[in-house]
């Protein structure tokens, strides 16, 4: 069981450090949105990642998703580009340690949160809940990339509920957005950006002395948050106050103030085409057609109770429901929650790819998409089939995560995430320090 924080919890609860961030030079760059991007797990690669390199020479995409055919060469060039950048005045490190306020507003859409060095704690202690497993190579990748750069690029998205009142970190955040910001710019999404910096210290305490005592779930950022507790680990793990790697890169958000979008993550199984995906039930679920436009056949998947997939890929779409109970019974384990056998990612992953479609779960077999008509064109692409999700609802995120059970992996995308190239956070001494730095660095 999973202890709840609160004042004798032996970690405090989310302890959010200020950090000097490391920002563009606007008068060094074409525009703060061309150097954005979304989180590299976003990015539909080659296309997405093509139209990010182009937008300008300094894209962050450069950093988070460099390009080589051999991992140790994309991240020592990675590497290279970030000490370029840093001694070409490209990226310039503000003065004093902050809380950064972030906010993306679209249309009625508004959300707004704190970034900053959160400091790691064991997952037994219950501080941040996963709610999503992970891909090893993955987080492989994702630490090799940090400790070459030095560097947590990207904030990770976590949310936590408070009182839904404008008090603690929520009243720190209502008054640094109501002064000037430090940079504000809009993203070809349509979500327009703004950053304020909290220095003072009286505001800095009042924050921390609110977030000692809460909890936050993982929102977005499954991989880099495991990557950060494997950096932490192979630096000692102190878990104090010191240590850069004792810290990482969040942005949080209280949901109570600003809800969060809960959406699915889509598959594309790279060699199995729908005619194939088709054949092969043979009875483990009922199949049938559906009218496109692909807004209308997602409409109809909404509406299907129980477990059902939408398949698309050769110009039509095909609805799956009614899974064979027995079949459930004989493939989605027993050892856990009946909430988490329900779930359409565990009956995917365990029925269909692991039992009836014998797909292995692996970046070369199967893509993750946030995009449903991505997906859907790149399947068409490369032959093969989308399985188009619907989402969880996040009241069976946060349960299952309290009770500490992890959903299958990519099964939720939370949103609005934040852009990333905003504000970075790198060691001061650069890739070749020891790690020794404090969260401030």
């Amino acid at each position: 069981m999973l202890r709840t924080p609160g004042p004798d919890h032996p970690s405090g609860g989310l302890r959010l450090a200020p950090f000097r961030g490391l920002r563009y030079a606007p008068d060094r760059v074409g525009s703060l949105a061309a150097v954005t991007s979304p989180p590299y797990d976003v990015v539909v690669r080659p296309d997405g990642l093509h139209h990010l390199q182009t937008a300008d020479p300094h894209n962050i995409v450069r950093l988070i998703l460099p390009e080589a055919a051999d991992p140790a060469v994309r991240h020592r060039q990675a590497a290279d580009t970030l000490r370029r950048w840093q001694a070409e005045g490209v990226l310039v490190r503000d003065p004093r340690p902050a809380l950064y306020v972030y906010e993306q507003r679209r249309g009625d859409a508004l959300q707004r949160g704190l970034i900053g060095a959160l400091r790691l704690s064991p997952p037994e202690e219950g501080v941040v809940l996963p709610h999503e497993d992970v891909m090893p190579e993955v987080v492989e990748d994702r630490a090799a990339l940090m400790r070459a750069t030095a560097a947590n690029l990207e904030p990770l998205l976590l949310s936590y509920r408070g009182d839904g009142t404008a008090t603690g970190a929520t009243a720190v955040v209502e008054r640094a957005a109501a002064g000037p910001p430090l940079l504000s710019t809009t993203t070809e999404d349509g979500f327009s950006h703004r950053l304020w910096a909290v220095t003072d210290p009286g505001e800095l305490a009042e924050a921390d002395r609110d977030l000692s005592g809460r909890q936050a779930l993982i929102a977005d950022g499954h991989h880099r948050w495991a990557t950060y507790l494997r950096l932490r680990a192979e630096h000692g793990g102190s878990g104090g106050n010191g240590g850069f790697w004792d810290h990482g890169l969040v942005l949080l958000v209280d949901t109570a103030r600003h809800p969060l979008r809960v959406q699915a993550i889509h598959r594309v199984l790279y060699g199995l085409p729908p005619s194939g995906a088709l054949a092969r039930l043979d009875g483990a679920f009922r199949a049938r057609p559906v009218d496109g436009p692909l807004p209308r056949a997602l409409e109809a998947l909404e509406n299907v109770p129980g477990n059902a997939f939408l398949l698309a890929g050769d110009g039509a779409f095909h609805l799956l429901h009614d899974p064979d109970p027995a079949l459930l019974a004989r493939t989605v384990r027993d050892d856990r929650p009946e909430l988490w056998r329900r779930l359409d990612a565990t009956v995917l992953h365990s029925t269909l790819l692991g039992s009836v479609w014998r797909v292995p779960d692996h970046p070369a077999e199967i893509g993750y998409l946030h995009d449903a008509a991505a997906a859907v064109e790149q399947a068409e692409r490369r032959g093969g089939t989308a399985v188009l999700m619907r989402a969880a609802a996040e009241e069976t995120v946060r349960e299952l995560a309290r009770r500490g059970v992890t959903m299958p992996r990519k099964s939720t995308s939370f949103g609005p995430k934040p852009a990333t190239g905003l504000v970075l956070r790198a060691l001061e001494d650069g890739p070749a320090d020891g790690g020794t730095a404090g969260p401030g660095s």
